[in-house]
């Protein structure tokens, strides 16, 4: 399966290297690194993740972030990688279009 991140997903992962690089230096580069791993593993996992607000969503293993994604024509289209300590409405309303 291909992989497309989406502009908005590319968005949420450049805040989120910004934030943890201002915590630690270096630990943005982590941060992106393991991200980047994560997104890439759903190539073999794809699918099997609950679905919330009508996309499947991934939780990071090292980080609060969770991956949101839909399957479309044999491609693994990245909405958002949201910090979950974010409002669920706030996520919600982004991903539904509300």
């Amino acid at each position: 399966m291909d992989i497309e991140i989406l502009p908005g997903a590319r968005d949420d992962l450049a805040a989120g290297y910004r934030f943890y690089e201002k915590q630690s230096p270096g630990l943005g580069d982590y941060f992106y690194d393991t991200l980047f791993a994560e997104i890439e593993s759903l190539r073999g996992t794809a699918g099997i993740h609950p679905i919330k607000y009508g996309s499947y969503r991934a939780l990071s293993r090292r980080f609060p972030y969770g991956i949101y994604y839909e399957i479309k024509n044999d491609t693994i289209r990245v909405q958002a990688v949201y910090d979950c300590r974010s409002s669920p409405a706030k996520i919600r309303r982004w991903l539904t279009g509300e």
